[in-house]
């Protein structure tokens, strides 16, 4: 909020500077490099006056601002009066403080004036300034949070693509070994049932009646063999005694040991020359 009081603490201020410069730097008596002094005192307490228009606060505590603020008013007019005493002039040293210590309370004020009544207090402003870094911390830890996920993730996926590829790869290989592989002929056992052929009896009679000739009956023809079986089941079955279990239960009169020397033979095939 804008003030009337604006335009003369402005005003006492330049005021303020003028004198102030001029009369730091005849006391000094060192020419124009005085002026860094001069200007220097001016600027320390106009500083403050700013500091305490914007309300800020040292250490939490609001008074610190003013305290530094009067102590500078008080340097520069300690030395107003003694540059005044030092010209001999009473009348200078007593009314040569009167624009600095009046720019500072028409300062004070006009500070007064635009502070907005509605305006939040310092500690509701602290409070909400340490939610908004409870808030901050936060988003930057969940972002942390979902960066690590995300890695986990991402450390994972790929885990699993290369096993993946590994087994695919692996499964190839075997289908590509049993391919390529020797056809495996089962030896002939006891179990198997001879081709047998019925003999044709001899012509009868003409008085009798014609017998019907025999057929010949070929067993298992069109059935599977036993290394076939045996390299079907192998690639199915991870262990031995099941691809065996599982053709024994396929060909109940198989003969077991032979079932066995099929799948062992199948089995060292499809894993290079290893048997399980």
């Amino acid at each position: 909020m804008r003030t009337p009081l604006l335009i003369p603490a402005i005003t006492l201020s330049a005021g303020s500077l003028a004198w102030t410069t001029w009369s730091l730097v005849d006391l000094l008596g060192a020419g124009p490099i005085g002026l860094t002094v001069a200007a220097g005192a001016d600027i320390i307490w106009a500083s403050v006056i700013v500091a305490e228009a914007q309300g800020l606060r040292i250490a939490g505590r609001r008074w610190t601002v003013a305290v530094i603020g009067w102590t500078a008013l008080t340097a520069v007019v300690a030395l107003l009066v003694w540059h005044g005493l030092h010209r001999g002039s009473p009348a200078m040293a007593a009314a040569g403080p009167l624009l600095p210590l009046g720019a500072k309370v028409v300062w004070l004020l006009a500070i007064t004036a635009m502070r907005d009544p509605a305006a939040l207090t310092h500690d509701e402003e602290a409070r909400l300034a340490a939610m908004e870094r409870g808030m901050r911390f936060e988003e930057a830890e969940h972002r942390i949070e979902l960066r690590r996920r995300e890695m986990a993730a991402e450390r994972l996926l790929a885990d699993v693509s290369v096993d993946f590829e590994i087994e695919l790869t692996r499964q190839e290989k075997g289908r590509e070994l049993a391919r390529r592989a020797p056809i495996a002929i089962a030896p002939i056992t006891g179990e198997q049932p001879p081709i047998t052929l019925a003999s044709t009896p001899e012509q009868p009679h003409a008085s009798e009646r014609p017998e019907a000739p025999a057929t010949s009956t070929i067993t298992d023809r069109e059935q599977k063999s036993i290394s076939e079986l045996a390299r079907e089941h192998v690639a199915i079955h991870p262990t031995n005694p099941a691809a065996i279990d599982a053709i024994c239960s396929l060909r109940p009169n198989a003969d077991r040991l032979s079932v066995g020397a099929a799948v062992r033979r199948a089995r060292r095939v499809l894993d290079g020359g290893t048997y399980r």
